[in-house]
């Protein structure tokens, strides 16, 4: 069933535990996502990074929202909408306008204050419409530029305690040893630094970078106040390995039109992993 994402973190919340947020940039994702959450019995969230719309096109706005709704209401566990990353006032507003009602404006590239005045103006508007908000403190930058060694963009429980008063955000996403991308070596979450921000805050935390961090930290952190997990470029490699296998395991194959075995193909291949991720790391 289709849930908002804020009554979703509130359950991880009270629940002491994390949803996993799962980049998808296309149905066959989502409806991955959607029926491995089914088999598990664990709420989750189908999310869209806005460049697969503006820069890949691999979906719209609107025709993934109305599309994850639909895949949703197919299920009978909790399954939230979310739109991650975005930069700007007017940017958010298409994808609202286009039904999503839980989004991210990311204003951490800029200094606290003016991180507060451009997430503010989001969250009131948002707020009015109805839609949650996640912001961003500290940086979660690039693994692959080792942003994760960086103690200069880690989140400082102050910055995140004024942050989260002034601005009104429903999540924040905290950088904490973590970073996009596929990780060099083996990342050490700063669990002392995420109690100091979760003391400091009343918020549902959320961890981006998720990919290639042990689940031992993860578990870890999610039993210290991170309700949200964002899974991307380990569920890609996934998505891209299950469609290579089905182009190696058809090349023989004369049908003129075997791509449309492709899809269920593919859900096969990533629906257990999808499982045991739910499984292994979501305690409701």
């Amino acid at each position: 069933m289709y849930e908002k994402v804020e009554n979703i973190l509130k359950m991880a919340k009270e629940s002491n535990t994390s949803v996993i947020a799962f980049i998808c940039m296309d149905y066959v994702m989502a409806r991955s996502v959607v029926y491995a959450a089914e088999a598990a019995n664990t709420p989750a969230i189908v999310m869209l990074y806005p460049e697969h719309v503006t820069v890949q096109h691999t979906t719209g706005f609107r025709k993934f929202a109305a599309m994850v709704k639909e895949l949703a209401n197919e299920v009978k566990v909790p399954i939230g909408l979310h739109a991650d990353h975005d930069y700007t006032y007017n940017n958010i507003m298409t994808t609202i306008n286009a039904g999503f009602e839980s989004v991210m404006m990311d204003g951490s590239m800029n200094d606290l204050d003016k991180n507060i005045e451009l997430t503010k103006q989001v969250v009131l508007k948002a707020h009015e419409l109805g839609v949650c908000v996640e912001g961003e403190i500290g940086h979660v930058g690039l693994a692959s530029d080792s942003d994760n060694h960086n103690e200069d963009l880690y989140t400082k429980a102050d910055a995140a305690e004024k942050f989260c008063k002034e601005t009104g955000v429903n999540s924040l996403a905290v950088s904490i040893g973590n970073a996009h991308g596929e990780y060099k070596e083996t990342p050490h979450l700063d669990i002392a630094r995420l109690e100091e921000i979760h003391a400091a805050t009343d918020v549902p935390l959320v961890l981006h970078g998720g990919s290639g961090i042990p689940d031992d930290q993860l578990l870890t952190a999610f039993s210290k106040g991170i309700n949200k997990f964002n899974l991307g470029t380990e569920f890609l490699g996934k998505y891209y390995s299950a469609v290579a296998d089905f182009s190696k395991e058809n090349a023989d194959n004369k049908d003129p039109v075997k791509i449309i075995n492709m899809p269920a193909y593919v859900q096969a291949k990533l629906q257990p992993y999808l499982e045991e991720r739910m499984k292994t790391l979501c305690h409701f």
